[in-house]
């Protein structure tokens, strides 16, 4: 429980930041982790709440959050990184890009500011990893079943080395270079350097985890092949359907998907491309629409790349401007306005705006041409409908448009088609409610089965179904 009165005696303390400056020049992580005696402090303000809502509703994969806590505060270090452990994979991922849904559920978001639980989580994993406590941890027996994971993203990860964990043998394929999905090419690399990913696949090499990159299922290697080589095949190939927006002037050149961008933008940054290849946003007018996370780091990225100008439209109603530390909608996720740290470093940001077409010359997107909206809540349906405002159309001059408006559902493959797997009415790959697909022996979870999501729940689904194809295997 930390310390009993330790909420009413200490304040809740942040990790500081890189100069905006001094961060533009690079790709570095922008934030410092604190140091050991605040980590202290803050494990202390953890107080017995009596139900642990940041671990029974805010966190997906279920960590021992107030355990930990107390662990940290009491200078148990070794202690915490167990109890972490005992219930996520990838905690210096989590702890570094998780939007921290624990934080906002915690008890003392009622009134005052929640614990900081997921600097925490991180100064736990990176302490384990500094004192060697990160280890390899191989199977005591072989089960001599065969398992095929197919992507790499935090669900595959996390399902492949839980299933090694319990005797099977686990090969992972990814049709990139490298292992890591949408961590190692979506998330750029101030939120996230990829030596973190590195770091956590070379004990999941020591396990005995299999890695095939470059391996493109359906094409390199059929369904027929896979199905008859493997006992069971797991689908965590992620939610990689890009939702489009159709219409006119969506032909020209400089109009891309948000994740071509950020793609190309990591693999220069890991020399895996060179710089003429990439799609670059240097000194051009740059337009990203759609207003989430992927949105905010193509911001970023174009800021790095030294772009003249930076916009960001959101179709939905600008949320609510809450400065108070507490959360107006405990202990759910609060409908309120986050500025990152991308915006902080400059960008035009604008909501209730709908585009209607681009206009180019030569073949080059020039014009984005725009309207407002008000949103009206339908007394019938109840569902909320969009009106475009007479009069309120305005042109913005533009040189790259950037398409982040999020994902609709996996990608509909040749390989999916040829594994028989039925899809529910979102697109997703239908499953029975214990991950088994629509064909016996094939099995999806992450992104693929809820459609784009967060890191913790691709990792939470991640594990249960590598539970739930244990117990499959064993019948």
């Amino acid at each position: 429980m930390g310390k009993a009165d330790g909420f009413l005696e200490y304040q809740r303390v942040l990790s500081g930041k890189r100069a905006i400056a001094e961060r533009l020049k690079d790709y570095k992580e922008i934030t410092a982790p604190l140091l050991s005696e605040e980590i202290h402090k803050q494990g202390a303000r953890c107080m017995d709440c009596g139900i642990p809502f940041c671990h029974a509703l805010g966190c997906p994969v279920f960590n021992l959050i107030p355990e930990w806590n107390d662990a940290v505060y009491r200078g148990q270090w070794k202690e915490a990184y167990e109890r972490l452990s005992l219930t996520n994979n990838l905690p210096e991922i989590t702890g570094r890009v998780c939007p921290a849904p624990c934080e906002t559920a915690c008890t003392l978001s009622i009134n005052s500011a929640p614990v900081t639980i997921e600097q925490i989580e991180l100064a736990i994993i990176e302490k384990a990893f500094a004192e060697g406590w990160v280890r390899p941890k191989t199977p005591a027996i072989e089960t001599k079943k065969k398992v095929a994971v197919i992507g790499s993203g935090p669900a595959g990860i996390a399902a492949a080395q839980q299933l090694r964990r319990m005797g099977h043998s686990v090969t992972l394929f990814e049709k990139s270079a490298k292992i890591g999905g949408l961590l190692r090419y979506g998330i750029p690399d101030f939120k996230l350097e990829k030596w973190v990913i590195d770091r956590r696949l070379e004990q999941m090499k020591s396990e005995g985890v299999r890695f095939e990159t470059k391996v493109h299922v359906g094409v390199d290697v059929l369904a027929a092949e896979l199905k008859k080589k493997f006992d069971v095949i797991l689908l965590t190939m992620g939610a990689g359907e890009p939702r489009d927006l159709k219409i006119p002037g969506r032909e020209l050149q400089g109009v891309h998907f948000a994740l071509e961008f950020l793609t190309l933008s990591n693999k220069l940054i890991a020399r895996e491309v060179h710089a003429g290849q990439i799609i670059s946003a240097e000194g051009k007018n740059v337009l990203v629409i759609g207003g989430g996370d992927t949105g905010s780091d193509c911001v970023g990225t174009s800021n790095r790349q030294r772009a003249s100008k930076v916009y960001q439209f959101e179709i939905l109603p600008k949320p609510l401007d809450w400065k108070e530390p507490w959360n107006p909608e405990w202990p759910n996720w609060p409908k309120i306005l986050r500025t990152s740290t991308s915006h902080e470093e400059g960008c035009d940001r604008d909501w209730a705006i709908t585009t209607s077409k681009f206009v180019g010359a030569d073949g080059r997107v020039k014009e984005a041409h725009c309207k407002r909206v008000h949103w009206e809540m339908d007394k019938t349906t109840g569902q909320y409908l969009m009106k475009e405002i007479p009069g309120s159309d305005f042109v913005v001059q533009v040189d790259l448009v950037l398409l982040a408006m999020g994902f609709v559902h996996v990608e509909h493959s040749k390989f999916l088609a040829d594994l028989g797997v039925q899809f529910d009415v979102r697109g997703n790959v239908a499953t029975n409610g214990n991950y088994m697909s629509s064909v016996p022996g094939i099995f999806a979870a992450g992104d693929t089965v809820r459609g784009a999501s967060l890191v913790v729940w691709a990792i939470s689904q991640g594990r249960q179904a590598a539970q739930a194809i244990d117990s499959f295997l064993k019948s």
